[in-house]
């Protein structure tokens, strides 16, 4: 299979599982995410999409966990 096609299929099952988890946050920072996060393990060599699927959900919900320490700050003001 193309590394293409790897992370293609990678991006489609992180993506696939935060929305039916309910946890799919704006389509632009959560795809940026994603990608960036599954470019990284491509470029260290990983190549198992179930294995690049799930470092890219641990880092979309670590972003959008320190993330919101922030947005309870502003609400708070």
């Amino acid at each position: 299979m193309s590394i293409r096609c790897t992370v293609e299929s990678a991006f489609f099952i992180a993506w696939s599982f935060l929305e039916q988890s309910g946890e799919l946050g704006p389509p632009d920072e959560t795809a940026n995410t994603i990608l960036d996060a599954i470019e990284a393990q491509v470029r260290k060599g990983e190549r198992r999409q179930l294995v690049l699927a799930n470092k890219a959900i641990d880092a979309y919900r670590k972003q959008v966990a320190q993330s919101r320490p922030a947005e309870r700050q502003i609400r708070l003001r």
